[in-house]
């Protein structure tokens, strides 16, 4: 833990602690071993197998889910230790944040959230929550890595009033509208920006976009063209990274000055009083939220709905529902272990407990593997 931390970060005394009880560890912290945990799983594993835009046999040197993770909680530790708040509890909400994803990215996730559109769809940051509290199956006594209230709150940063209302304490703030910690604001924020530039990244190093794409941003356009101008002699490559690399210098130095400010002017002193806020207090400039939303819209238009991004997003919606239908109707067809997690599911839920075995039975499919079971099954 830092020397140096603000009253209102989290500390190991004032969390809430685990579920399950347990002895603390000799030398490191709660949320150190959260951490490690999350590292040590087989969900995290798999994310290096996982679609973030490009499915990953288009490019050796594209992001998966894996490498955009640990971008994200390098961005997250630069944050919390320049606003004195806790960098091991950011780090390890930052490793979890997309443990629940599908393969095949968004495509896997609108896929699966339709077939299960009858048993009450499919969220991505809910199924990171079951990953780590139910399905990763690592200790004798109790399901999923028994992870610290704060680790899950900060996981599941979206969730439907409805699911909200099922999972305790921890769906509270969703229903009566409160805040989640600053670290878990933080992580929030960190996954956005390494999200936008990292795809702008891949996506012009692909050459489905080019800087010209980007004039509807002047703020992200100036910057390029600068870069292209000052390496036009040695390597295109060369002034994207350059680019990249200063738009996220300037992103993260603006939300670090405008959360400080924030904070300081809302006077608060411990973890409940930032809870009880109506606003939360890590966030951009307005002038930069506008540019940022802008850099959305263009990747929008010009990456996401590019015609080969959405014949691989076509595809992974093909895989992911096909798999689905036909496990839904041969439940038989997955592994021993699936089938009898099934049976327990079933004899509780019946078709709802079938559903929710092959979603996730899916949810933690790799692309490749999604790939192999599509073509055994079809």
């Amino acid at each position: 833990m830092l020397e140096k931390i603000a009253s209102y970060a989290v500390t190991e005394a004032t969390s809430k602690g685990r579920v399950h009880p347990e002895t603390p560890h000799d030398y490191r912290n709660c949320f150190q071993r959260d951490r490690d945990r999350i590292i040590h799983s087989t969900a995290f594993r798999r994310l290096i197998y996982k679609t973030q835009v490009f499915v990953h046999h288009e490019g050796d040197s594209y992001r998966t889910r894996l490498t955009h993770s640990i971008e994200v909680a390098q961005i997250a530790r630069t944050l919390a230790r320049e606003l004195l708040l806790n960098e091991e509890l950011v780090e390890a909400i930052a490793l979890a944040h997309d443990l629940g994803h599908t393969p095949f990215g968004h495509a896997g996730q609108d896929a699966l959230d339709k077939c299960m559109s009858a048993f009450g769809g499919f969220e991505h940051n809910y199924q990171s929550l079951r990953v780590v509290d139910q399905l990763e199956q690592r200790y004798p006594d109790f399901p999923g890595l028994n992870l610290t209230h704060e680790t899950r709150e900060g996981i599941l940063k979206h969730c439907s009033k409805k699911r909200a209302a099922i999972i305790g304490d921890l769906g509270q703030r969703f229903t009566n509208n409160t805040q989640p910690t600053l670290e878990a604001q933080l992580v929030d924020l960190a996954d956005s920006i390494a999200y936008n530039n990292h795809d702008l990244d891949d996506g012009l190093r692909s050459g489905l976009i080019n800087v010209s794409d980007l004039e509807e941003s002047p703020f992200f356009y100036k910057i390029f063209s600068q870069a292209e101008q000052q390496s036009r002699q040695q390597n295109h490559m060369v002034a994207i990274y350059q680019s990249v690399r200063k738009i996220i210098d300037l992103m993260v130095t603006d939300l670090i000055d405008t959360s400080r400010n924030k904070i300081k002017a809302s006077k608060v002193e411990t973890v409940e009083e930032v809870k009880g806020l109506e606003q939360p207090l890590i966030a951009f400039s307005d002038t930069l939220f506008k540019d940022h939303k802008r850099l959305k819209a263009i990747l929008r238009a010009k990456l996401y709905s590019h015609s080969k991004v959405e014949t691989m997003y076509q595809q992974g919606v093909i895989y992911v529902s096909t798999i689905f239908n036909r496990l839904m109707e041969n439940p038989e067809e997955m592994p021993e272990r699936h089938q009898l997690i099934c049976k327990k599911q079933e004899e509780l839920t019946q078709k709802a407990g079938r559903a929710e075995t092959v979603a996730d039975y899916i949810a933690g499919m790799t692309d490749r593997y999604a790939i192999s079971e599509y073509s055994r099954l079809s």
